[in-house]
């Protein structure tokens, strides 16, 4: 089999597979060998279940022998974010505390010894009834818990435009997976930006759908009223084919809505032309590097010549956001974060006298520095004397934010801006500075807080200068809540014309 067939969309590949024109396991095998070829430079997988996915495969093919109908996602490799919870592989969430203890011999931090849930996400569920393979669990910040990847407890995702720079995160290690290459798809998570950023920078595509939209059941929680799964992919119409099988109702999921899903694919070939697109100010403001300024406008232009307007508007409590966001994300991770104890699964450490030194030890050996940072954050915050101050206030500004976007929604059918201030930046350049690293999501984190849906579509990449390499530029387009098929059919109308189209890193490996 040409193993460029990995590089086929989502629809065409499952539909090569459907026909018996290459059969699921063909495709398996070179993806796996791809991922062999080219993932020890750029890590975007913890770990990789080539066993499991070849069976899965071989079942996919043996199902079509039987003359039996295939799902829409049949034969189709798919990398699976190491948040998700996975019946047949090892789920870290990025973090050394979910890690069994090393036996003699072993390394001190290896994903392959994480905890085994006993059962899958809902998400990953649907990916199997649908027909995918999942060929293996990806790279993120521990816990979710940053904007470069660089949280990991294992080891840092590298961009496959540049590897010295990050992919973005905290799904970084999907957003690699997809734009190097190595899967047709992923899916990842977005709490504040997780999903949106990471494709921005890589020059994928990835969708936060509107919160409650894609069940949450089987997700190691971060922000239980902020996270939310959504999907990667090379172009709009492939993600919104794994959208369309992962959204619905889930009764384990008390947060999922249930309003019917919408034919996101069908919507791609939608016309947009009379769209009112809203052009938020406070996202040109000061700090955007000029370059992505210019890619986003022009991407603008490119929307007005489709036949769509572009209203001025004003989102005026988005200054409020990155604070907002920082009070309310880490008080909830400061409770979800609780049962990590010692006591029930993952890392326990030793020696310990009694219960608290146990809770103490277990959690300050095997937190990194941003989870601790952002647990002790997040419980001084909920403390007596400064709930009122903090928590109580965050929440009320958040409701602000929300009307906002409902307010602005009356007056426009879309809004577009930029996905990140800048293109992708060192590895290293901002470990030590955890303001600059928050501000990285300034752009992504009032549609997460207002729980609407929102997504990143490649447009003109940064040209190449003074010794800096041509880097992915995102336009981000926002909706109001339940909407995703209107943002796919404006993101594929774009993608028809944008000059980002079809463009790959070049990456070592076959």
């Amino acid at each position: 089999m040409d193993p460029t067939v990995l590089d086929r969309s989502i629809p065409e590949l499952a539909g090569l597979v459907t026909r018996g024109e290459v059969s699921a396991e063909e495709v398996t095998t070179a993806c796996l060998d791809r991922i062999t070829k080219r993932d020890g430079a750029l890590g975007a997988f913890l770990t990789v279940q080539a066993d499991e996915a070849l069976e899965a495969a071989r079942a996919v093919d043996q199902k079509r022998a039987r003359g039996e109908a295939l799902g829409p996602l049949a034969g189709v490799p798919i990398g699976i974010k190491d948040a998700l919870c996975t019946r047949d592989a090892p789920t870290t969430a990025g973090s050394r505390i979910l890690l069994r203890p090393a036996s003699k011999g072993e390394a001190a931090a290896d994903p392959r010894r994480g905890f085994r849930p006993p059962y899958d996400a809902t998400v990953v569920a649907r990916l199997r009834a649908a027909g995918a393979v999942l060929v293996g669990k990806t790279n993120m910040d521990e816990f979710a818990m940053g904007s470069s990847n660089e949280n990991s407890a294992f080891f840092p995702a590298r961009n496959p435009w540049d590897p010295t720079r990050t992919p973005g995160g905290s799904s970084g290690g999907s957003a690699v997976c997809v734009a190097a290459g190595l899967a047709p798809g992923a899916l990842g998570s977005d709490t504040g930006g997780s999903i949106r950023q990471p494709a921005a920078l890589t020059g994928t595509v990835g969708i936060k759908p509107t919160y409650g939209r894609v069940s949450r059941y089987g997700l190691v929680a971060f922000a239980s009223s902020l996270d939310q799964v959504g999907p990667f992919a090379a172009d709009v119409r492939s993600a919104a084919r794994l959208l369309g099988v992962i959204a619905g109702h889930d009764p384990h999921d008390q947060t999922s809505l249930g309003a019917p899903v919408a034919h996101y694919e069908d919507a791609c070939g939608r016309d947009v032309k009379g769209l009112r697109i809203g052009v938020p100010e406070e996202y040109f403001a000061k700090g955007i590097e000029p370059a992505v300024e210019k890619s986003v406008r022009e991407a603008l232009a490119g929307l007005v010549s489709l036949g769509c307007e572009l209203v001025p508007v004003r989102l005026p409590h988005t200054r409020y956001a990155v604070a907002t966001y920082y009070v309310l994300a880490t008080a909830e991770a400061s409770s979800n974060l609780s049962r990590y104890d010692g006591v029930r699964f993952g890392a326990r450490a030793e020696g310990a006298e009694d219960l608290a030194a146990l809770y103490a030890r277990t959690r300050g050996q095997n937190f990194g520095r941003e989870v601790a940072r952002r647990i002790v954050l997040g419980t001084y915050v909920l403390s007596a004397g400064y709930y009122d101050a903090y928590y109580l206030r965050a929440q009320r500004v958040r409701t602000l934010i929300r009307r906002d976007f409902e307010e602005v929604f009356r007056q426009v059918d879309v809004l577009a801006a930029p996905v990140s201030p800048t293109v992708a930046f060192p590895l290293g350049e901002r470990v030590d500075d955890p303001l600059a690293m928050y501000l990285a999501d300034i752009y992504t984190l009032p549609a997460s807080l207002a729980g609407v849906p929102a997504l990143s579509v490649p447009c003109a990449p940064t040209p190449a200068a003074d010794g800096v390499p041509s880097l992915p530029v995102g336009l981000q387009l926002v909706g109001p809540p339940l909407e995703e098929a209107r943002l796919c059919a404006l993101a594929a109308a774009w993608e028809g014309i944008s000059p980002a189209r079809g463009s790959r890193p070049k990456v070592s490996g076959a």
